[in-house]
């Protein structure tokens, strides 16, 4: 159970590990105060916008729209990997889930399977949102990855959550059935990130170094991202990496890969 950090403490966290940081307005005091509970909060929950343009998209989470007032989360990590802080306090972004998914996350264990929807996450998360069409199709920039990275270890960090591993961060698929999102993007690998992250002190960034692979015969984008960086759904991010267009690959050709 922990006390949501202060506006001044949150921002500082974030600044602290690396995250380059645009404050929007009065974000500090912009939240649904009065509708219901802020904290105790037991984790960070990571959301895809559906909205393409940076501009449009903070003005979207700041504001919300008929029927969803905003705002719809504390950041929204664009795809230049800047963070722009649209609330602070209670914010609609988690909404009804399951209260096993919950308490898997309060004693870091093994997520369940999310089949209800019985518990306030707004009370209970810190919310990301990130600019991302959620098509599957859209890509994840390594550097906006990297800032989702660093926003949820900061958190983590600041609450001394992740002693047991990092399910203390989440996205809202693991949360509330019938989500999908954050589309694209592998949470396992995320995790993983966030862990490595946490074993250093928060100023730390990975080695720039980038592998190369050469692609053998039956190799598919899933089969080297499942075999040379554990999680074939991080096949994402080796397509991006490469500027690929389809998943089609030739015996012989050489793809840069991201860090394990």
């Amino acid at each position: 159970m922990a006390t949501p950090l202060s506006a001044a403490k949150f921002l500082a966290a974030l600044k602290a590990e690396g995250v380059t940081v645009v404050e929007v307005g009065n974000w500090r005091t912009h939240n649904r105060a009065g509708h219901g509970a802020w904290g105790p909060v037991h984790g960070v929950m990571i959301h895809h916008t559906v909205t393409k343009g940076t501009a449009n998209t903070v003005k979207i989470v700041r504001d919300g729209y008929a029927g969803l007032p905003g705002p719809l989360c504390h950041g929204m990590i664009a795809k230049d990997g800047r963070v722009h802080l649209v609330g602070y306090g209670r914010a609609n972004h988690a909404g009804l889930g399951d209260d096993d998914v919950l308490a898997a996350v309060i004693a870091e264990r093994r997520l369940p399977t999310d089949n209800e929807a019985n518990t306030d996450g707004n009370a209970r998360f810190y919310g990301f949102e990130c600019e991302n069409l959620g098509d599957g199709k859209d890509p994840w920039p390594d550097v906006q990855v990297e800032a989702m990275v660093r926003a949820s270890a900061a958190l983590v960090r600041a609450h001394g959550w992740g002693k047991q591993g990092t399910t203390s961060v989440i996205g809202h698929l693991e949360w509330q059935p019938g989500k999908v999102d954050p589309k694209g993007v592998s949470m396992g690998g995320l995790r993983r990130r966030v862990a490595e992250r946490l074993e250093h002190a928060a100023s730390w960034s990975r080695p720039t170094t980038t592998a190369v692979y050469t692609v053998a015969q039956g190799d598919t984008l899933w089969s080297i991202a499942a075999d040379k960086l554990g999680d074939g759904a991080r096949y994402t991010e080796i397509k991006t990496l490469n500027g690929l267009k389809s998943d089609t690959l030739t015996v012989g050709q050489k793809l840069k890969l991201p860090k394990k």
